[in-house]
């Protein structure tokens, strides 16, 4: 299984692949080879949009007592929210409610617009794991969710892209709280799969390469507070960590 990683190095970003402790970069006419240990490691894409989904797992929804979506319910995260593994979660001084909400995210590998479902692995980089950080009583006040969904550091990835040859039907997916286990489920419970997902929304809008979908979180979401270490972890891809520290 491949693990493609983003970093920097001095002034220079660029994707490579994991083997080890050490990182391949392809230069096109020649390889490089780096320790891991000495780059800065870098959120694993940045997108021009992260496309959210939300009540896309059954057992969230029998959780909170809600019917099951006739179609996947959207909404967008800024590029601005992106932060990597080990990046801090920034708890604005606006909110009082703060909640994780672990998921898979899938990125998108080539600009792709009206793509089939039949077709959907065909435009796919790879996936991550994601952290759609909300700040629920700003949800709760606000008709539309965009300040609640849209803080700086409010969408963590990482650390590494999966090859796709993983699948995404049947991955254990957990979100750890000071070690506590939260959410604990399988991405077989989604609504809406993950080519369901990307009919649905290249439909609407031009998928970019990079772009991230997060496709919805499990039951178990809840409150998080400044101090806390935030993991999500999912089978075959790795953990997500993230603490979360007061805005200065």
């Amino acid at each position: 299984m491949v693990m493609l990683g983003r970093f920097k190095l001095g002034g220079d970003i660029f994707h490579g692949k994991i083997k080890g402790d050490r990182v391949i970069v392809d230069r096109i006419l020649y390889y490089d080879t780096y320790r891991i240990s000495d780059l800065e490691l870098l959120p694993p894409v940045h997108p021009s949009k992260i496309i959210c989904v939300g009540m896309n797992y059954i057992d969230h929804a029998r959780e909170l007592d809600m019917p099951v979506p006739d179609s996947p319910i959207i909404f967008l995260k800024p590029p601005t929210a992106v932060t990597g593994h080990m990046g801090k979660i920034v708890y604005p001084g606006t909110s009082k409610h703060v909640d994780y909400e672990g998921e898979l995210a899938v990125v998108i590998g080539t600009r792709c617009k009206n793509i089939s479902a039949e077709d959907a692995n065909s435009v796919i980089m790879g996936y991550t794991c994601f952290n759609d950080v909300t700040a629920r009583d700003l949800q709760k006040k606000d008709t539309q969710w965009t300040r609640a969904k849209g803080f700086d550091t409010f969408a963590p990835s990482g650390p590494y892209i999966a090859d796709p040859s993983i699948g995404s039907g049947n991955l254990s997916i957990k979100t750890r709280v000071n070690g506590d286990v939260r959410q604990d489920s399988s991405t077989s419970n989604m609504i809406f799969d993950v080519p369901e997902l990307i009919e649905f929304i290249s439909g609407i809008m031009t998928l970019e390469k990079g772009d991230v979908i997060a496709t919805g979180t499990p039951p178990g979401v809840g409150e998080m507070f400044v101090g806390d270490e935030v993991e999500v972890e999912i089978e075959n891809i790795g953990i997500l960590k993230n603490t979360v520290i007061a805005q200065e």
